[in-house]
């Protein structure tokens, strides 16, 4: 599946200079406590579960609250966390059933049952927020539950289920904390996974502290972290700089990124392949422009990924020509061979079929910050160079931004996506199946043929000409445009042990692995 490339450029070394010790592992005085302090510029959107689909939120979600299942680093299959064991009944994969843990215990000392799963998922499915995950099971039809048993009906087939279990989509939490009908408000967490929240300001910070009830797949639950939010790429260099924080992960400035130092003492640096990738995303609604897919097509024809990847991102970033990013089953470049480069007469021909005059009004979406800003520009800098488009920009705070593009307040906007779970089906269903997680109004019977398809082999390896299918029509159909695939970077303090699997190039955070030296 996917390659993860982990190379550290810089080491702690040990220098004994005639006998004396100039640098010591091991302080004289007591270890360190301190918390260890994560900065990030991504963002948390709601502290519920069922209000939430975004990186920054189910970052902290992994360990905060505890789904069935879960993924240990670098793995492909999900194995139990709060359940004890779970598989599919039968050859259908239509009846999925786990038995829950006996130990289990919310963080608040309330005792786990089966009938808090079962009313976490149905008040998921029920809120179903714009900004929620309930997209994420088209096809969970009913729950029932019997002694420690909670059994999962599909209305169809989907070897993918278990690896949805996993995710944030699949917290389990208290119903006397969390409505039935409605979100949580409020900046606590009743959770049972490997921390606890002990303090969040919105924006600002939010303080864990190791969950000492936890029982699950984890062995261990951690040292005390503080994780610490910024605007932007900008703020958060300079938290690093001034050493306010011990650790960063997404996204510091390309141009920080790319000129990151190798013999540099102070710091330790995990490189790793990403599947994190970057579309434009059309609106293909009724009214707008983009609903014709010939002009979506015209902006196809006209994007040059070259000075994104070089210019705005120094070489941080890979084009991208596919639904599904490089090392991923059934990966292709149907863009690159429609698309190969920019073919201004081809577009021109586009529009004029589309009976549009020249240039045509587009609005253009994107999320504040100052890491696309540049990304941005450049893009609007290619769509008006030759006359064929007139683009005005509209920026939102990240909160605010996903409820404009769910309203369609925006033409064409562009959004950055991270893998749920190590499956393909993670790219297809959510972002161009009927009813997207994109809320771009894009639907084919066809595309959600194709994916329904792709979901019935429990051997993914038979997936692969399936979803070079989807993506085939994702390249005539244009509902998105990729732009690129994103390398992970995470940089770490010389005595913050265990940065290096912080993050496995997807959205989730393992906390726990962080300790001092």
């Amino acid at each position: 599946m996917r390659s993860v490339r982990v190379r550290i450029l810089a080491i702690l070394a040990v220098l004994i200079i005639a006998g004396v010790v100039a640098w010591q592992l091991l302080p004289s005085g007591e270890a360190k406590t301190d918390a260890i302090k994560v900065g990030t510029s991504d963002s948390v959107s709601h502290l519920d579960p069922a209000g939430a689909y975004d990186a920054g939120s189910w970052s902290i979600y992994s360990n905060l609250y505890q789904s069935l299942m879960t993924f240990k680093a670098g793995a492909v299959v999900p194995e139990p966390d709060a359940a004890e064991s779970c598989s599919f009944i039968g050859q259908k994969l239509q009846t999925y059933q786990c038995k829950l843990r006996d130990d289990l215990t919310f963080s608040n000392g309330k005792k786990i049952t089966v009938e808090d799963v079962k009313y976490s998922f149905e008040r998921m499915l029920k809120i179903d927020p714009d900004t929620g995950p309930a997209g994420l099971f088209p096809t969970l039809d009913s729950i029932a539950t019997e002694g420690r048993t909670i059994t999962f009906n599909l209305s169809g087939k989907d070897a993918t289920f278990p690896h949805k279990l996993a995710t944030g989509a699949g917290a389990i939490v208290d119903p006397a904390k969390y409505p039935k009908d409605k979100l949580r408000t409020g900046n606590q967490i009743d959770g049972s996974g490997p921390y606890v929240l002990k303090a969040y300001e919105p924006g600002v910070k939010a303080e864990l502290l190791p969950n000492l009830k936890y029982r699950g797949a984890l062995k261990k639950t951690g040292e005390a972290v503080t994780v610490r939010y910024y605007k932007g790429g900008e703020d958060l260099l300079a938290a690093w700089n001034s050493g306010e924080v011990d650790v960063t992960h997404r996204q510091l400035p390309a141009s920080r990124l790319s000129e990151l130092n190798p013999g540099d003492p102070d710091m330790r640096v995990t490189e790793a392949d990403s599947a994190e990738i970057r579309n434009i995303i059309f609106n293909a609604r009724s009214g707008s422009p983009f609903a014709d897919k010939r002009v979506r097509q015209a902006v196809a024809a006209t994007l040059d990924r070259g000075p994104l990847v070089t210019k705005v991102y120094k070489n941080t970033v890979e084009p991208l020509y596919s639904l599904i990013p490089t090392g991923y089953i059934g990966h292709s470049t149907p863009f690159f061979d429609a698309y190969p480069s920019p073919d201004l007469k081809r577009a021109q021909e586009l529009l004029q079929e589309a009976g549009l005059q020249t240039p045509v009004p587009v609005t253009f979406g994107y999320r504040e910050g100052d890491a696309y800003v540049e990304e941005t520009a450049e893009l609007r800098r290619q769509l008006e160079k030759d006359g064929l488009f007139k683009v005005s920009l509209k920026s939102a705070e990240w909160t605010k931004f996903q409820k404009g593009y769910a309203a369609g307040a925006y033409d064409m906007y562009t959004v950055g996506w991270l893998p749920d779970f190590p499956d393909p089906d993670t790219f297809s269903q959510p972002l161009v199946g009927t009813g997207s997680i994109l809320h771009s109004g894009y639907s084919s019977k066809r595309m959600d043929q194709l994916i329904a398809a792709t979901q019935q082999f429990s051997d993914r390896g038979r997936t692969s000409s399936g979803f070079k299918e989807v993506q085939r029509l994702v390249g005539e159909d244009v509902p998105l445009l990729p732009l690129w695939q994103k390398k992970d970077y995470v940089i770490a303090k010389s005595e913050v042990a265990g940065s290096q699997y912080l993050s496995d190039g997807t959205g989730l955070w393992r906390l726990w692995e962080l300790s001092w030296i």
